[in-house]
């Protein structure tokens, strides 16, 4: 199945927000493009990215992680602000 993980909109982010740490949470079914996606932010972005290897049960469960400028979450619903 080909997906649309909109990478450039991430790297997109990341620049607008002048993020230099980056932590990705993925669910399950996309961890095993983990490697693609870091490596794709790190060459468009310069940023340090990291990736959540904990559960990750939808939208609400947000890990608290210290230390870094931006989460970007894949997978899951839009959260309106």
């Amino acid at each position: 199945m080909q997906y649309d993980l909109e990478l450039e909109r991430a790297a997109e982010m990341i620049k607008k927000e002048k993020a230099k740490s980056v932590c990705i949470q993925l669910p399950d079914g996309l961890k095993p493009k983990a490697k693609e996606i870091v490596d794709f932010l790190k060459s468009n972005t310069g940023a340090k990215v990291s990736i959540w290897a904990g559960s990750c049960f939808g939208a609400c469960d947000t890990p608290d992680i210290k230390g870094v400028d931006l989460l970007i979450q894949w997978g899951h619903s839009a959260w309106k602000n």
